[in-house]
């Protein structure tokens, strides 16, 4: 199955379901896009004062990250219309679903970017559960 996305002029095409591949659950399977591309950092629970937000709480922290990642987007003339590629890394897997509803939260109706998760020893701090980044284009 193939979506263009129209939300915003973005540009994107949504391959869901490419042939030969299993469907994926909560992902698309292929994003492709033209223009300028957008790379923002993996983005921790931190606010604008570098404080953690939400410690111990994986659906906090993946809120508070969400709101980076916008605010990260809209400092390059980009917001979630145009993200290509979410990738989420992880103290514990279980923390998978908190940042899900955090991402639908955020995206509302969008079609779904490509996406990788993996659950990693650790990060940067002990008190830090997720980190995402993310990779945008912006059409020309």
């Amino acid at each position: 199955m193939t979506t263009e996305s129209q939300r915003g002029g973005s540009g994107l095409t949504h391959i869901t379901e490419p042939p030969g591949v299993a469907p994926g659950t909560g992902y698309t399977q292929v994003v492709t896009a033209a223009g300028r591309l957008v790379a923002v950092s993996g983005q921790v629970a931190f606010d604008e004062e570098r404080r953690l937000v939400g410690e111990g709480d994986p659906r906090a922290q993946a809120r508070q990250i969400f709101e980076n990642l916008r605010r990260c987007l809209a400092a390059a003339g980009a917001d979630f219309s145009h993200v290509v590629k979410l990738t989420y890394f992880l103290t514990d897997i279980a923390h998978l679903a908190a940042v899900r509803e955090a991402r639908d939260e955020a995206l509302g109706d969008l079609p779904l970017p490509a996406g990788s998760a993996m659950q990693v020893g650790a990060l940067f701090l002990p008190e830090v559960l997720i980190e995402i980044e993310a990779f945008a284009v912006v059409p020309e």
